[in-house]
């Protein structure tokens, strides 16, 4: 028996675990069960709180296909929310320090009251060199440091104009004239993500630029398929719309789950901020 806590940020729910105790396990494989959403609790993965011993506590993050993700945007902030509000760490605390396979991030949580409503989080920078991403490129291209604008590729009947943008997981982005609810997403989406260019695949995001400055996407996530919010994606988006000089420094993106607002001045770290919601507890029996 283990409890659980399922949770979501802009509608990209995971269920969490505290496996501080627990002994090392296939979390893999249970996050492809616990993650079904027909036979189990349902959710885009599982997220485990950890020990650290060099932040506030370890953030692991396994995909609904049971892959391991490096980061996670939207997750980091319902992490800080699921600690605070169990006292994992302190109830008042106004900053909490989470150690991910992409580094360490620091999460400052929003209070309504005693419970944390949303969050702003240190995503970290962008990086732009293909290795880095990584995207095999031709070798002229490859040797660049970044970054790499409107990289055409030619997924089924369409030609997409791509940008790489790595968040500590790899990112490719396209602004459409097409209205992103109407483009064929789940047909298109895995053949981005598991085209040849992309030795550990891709999440892949559809823009719309809005006459308000405001953006519209929806994202196909590696290991998750299409999902209400990405928090890494919305990054990515913030900086890909930057780099093309659609927008400055903020931006605020919509998704199928809600709107995440980015920060990013060209330079340093990129900052994201939305909501952090509980839905339910209760406990997985195997």
């Amino acid at each position: 028996m283990m409890e659980f806590t399922k949770m979501h940020g802009a509608g990209n729910d995971y269920v969490y675990v505290d496996a501080r105790a627990m002994p090392e396990r296939d979390w893999g494989s249970l996050s492809r069960s616990i993650s079904d959403r027909h036979f189990g609790v349902g959710g885009d993965g599982l997220i485990l709180v950890m020990n650290s011993e060099v932040a506030d506590l370890r953030m692991r993050m396994f995909n609904s296909d049971g892959s391991e993700g490096a980061m996670c945007g939207n997750g980091i902030r319902c992490f800080a929310k699921y600690a605070i509000e169990r006292g994992i760490v302190p109830s008042t605390a106004q900053e909490v320090t989470v150690d991910t396979m992409s580094g360490v991030r620091t999460i400052v949580p929003h209070y309504d009251g005693t419970s944390v409503d949303s969050a702003r989080v240190s995503m970290g920078p962008p990086r732009f060199a293909p290795a880095e991403i990584p995207v095999d490129l031709d070798p002229a291209i490859a040797g660049k440091d970044g970054p790499i604008i409107n990289y055409a590729i030619h997924p089924g009947d369409f030609r997409l104009f791509l940008t790489f943008v790595s968040m500590g997981n790899p990112h490719a982005v396209t602004f459409i004239d097409q209205p992103v609810e109407e483009f064929p997403l789940h047909n298109i989406g895995p053949l981005v993500e598991r085209h040849p260019i992309f030795p550990d695949r891709v999440n892949f995001e559809i823009v719309n630029l809005r006459d308000d400055g405001k953006l519209d996407a929806r994202v196909w996530e590696r290991g998750s398929g299409e999902t209400m919010a990405c928090g890494t994606g919305a990054c990515a988006i913030g900086v890909a719309s930057r780099l093309l000089g659609h927008t400055g420094d903020r931006v605020a993106v919509n998704l199928p789950g809600g709107t995440l607002n980015i920060e990013w001045d060209g330079q340093g770290e990129v900052y994201l901020e939305g909501p952090a919601a509980e839905v339910f507890s209760g406990v997985w029996t195997e």
